[in-house]
C-alpha cells in the first residue's frame, strides 16, 4: 500500500477525497431538513465534522498538517467513537448510515495518509494539531454554554458507556481527557519524528 501510494498518480488520492465529500456532505445537509433538524445534533460542530474536512484536504493537497490532524484524530478520537458509538438513530435511519460512513472513512484516511502517502507527523505538526484541537474545544464549549447543547461531550458525558467514565466528573474529565490525548498523540508522533531525524543524520 505504501509503495502504491507514493508512486500512484495524484488522481487516486483526489478520487478518495471526492469520495469522502460525496458521502458526508449530502447526509450532513439532510440534517437541516425539517424531518431531521435538531439543535442538539444537527450542527456540524462535532470533532468528526471537521475531521472529514481535514481528511479531504490532506488527500487533495498532500498537506502534512492536515495529514497529521487526521492521523492523530482518526486513530484516537474517531476510533473511540466507533468502539463506543453514541447513536441516537437506529438502522435504517439516515443518521445511522452517516455515522458509520463518516467515521470509517476518517479512520481509513488516517491510515492511508501514513502508509499510502508517507505524510508522517512531525513535532511541529503535533503541536499545531494540539492547538487546533484546543481551539475547537474552546469554541464548542462556548457554543454549548450559550445554546444549551453538548457537542463534543464537553459539558456532559454520553449516555452510553465510554472511556470518559474513567476520568471522573465534569469538568475534571475534560482536563484528564486533554492530558491523555496529548500524551497519546505524542507517543504516536515520536516514532515518525525519530525516524525523520535518523534519515537526516544519514544524509548529512
Amino acid at each position: 500500500m505504501a509503495r502504491f501510494g507514493r508512486n500512484a498518480p495524484r488522481w487516486f488520492d483526489r478520487v478518495f477525497a471526492c469520495a469522502i465529500i460525496g458521502v458526508t456532505v449530502p447526509v450532513q445537509l439532510l440534517q437541516f431538513t425539517p424531518a431531521e433538524w435538531s439543535l442538539q445534533t444537527s450542527l456540524p460542530l462535532q470533532l468528526c465534522d471537521f475531521a472529514w474536512i481535514f481528511a479531504a484536504h490532506a488527500l487533495w493537497t498532500r498537506s502534512r498538517l492536515s495529514a497529521s490532524v487526521i492521523y492523530l484524530w482518526g486513530l484516537t478520537l474517531t476510533t473511540q467513537a466507533i468502539l463506543t458509538p453514541a447513536l441516537g438513530s437506529p438502522y435504517p435511519e439516515p443518521r445511522f448510515f452517516m455515522f458509520w460512513a463518516m467515521h470509517l472513512l476518517i479512520v481509513w484516511s488516517a491510515v492511508y495518509v501514513i502508509t499510502g502517502m508517507a505524510l508522517a507527523p512531525t513535532w511541529r505538526t503535533y503541536g499545531q494539531t494540539v492547538l487546533i484541537t484546543l481551539g475547537w474545544a474552546a469554541g464548542a464549549t462556548l457554543f454549548n454554554l450559550v445554546a444549551g447543547t453538548n457537542y463534543g461531550y464537553l459539558l456532559r458525558k454520553p449516555a452510553n458507556r465510554s472511556a470518559l467514565d474513567l476520568f471522573g466528573p465534569w469538568p475534571y474529565y475534560v482536563a484528564v481527557e486533554i492530558a491523555v490525548v496529548a500524551i497519546t498523540w505524542a507517543l504516536l508522533t515520536w516514532p515518525w519524528a525519530r525516524r525523520s531525524r535518523a534519515l537526516v543524520r544519514e544524509i548529512v
